[in-house]
């Protein structure tokens, strides 16, 4: 594991997505909307615009 800074998100070989990006659950949790939930095992992992739109590209291709 590197000290990078890079978030990222890619897929894995059984279909599902990783996400690499900055762990903001005790920032965020409290702010969740009404309809949002997590489990105790799911954390909030905070990526930057930029990311998620670089992604989408990749993503609409699957």
């Amino acid at each position: 594991m590197g000290n990078g800074s890079c978030p990222d998100l890619f897929e894995l070989s059984d279909g599902r997505f990783a996400v690499i990006g900055t762990d903001m659950t005790a920032d965020l949790d409290a702010k969740l909307p009404d309809d949002a939930s997590r489990a105790d095992y799911e954390r909030i992992v905070v990526i930057t615009r930029d990311t998620l739109l670089r992604a989408r590209a990749d993503i609409a291709a699957l």
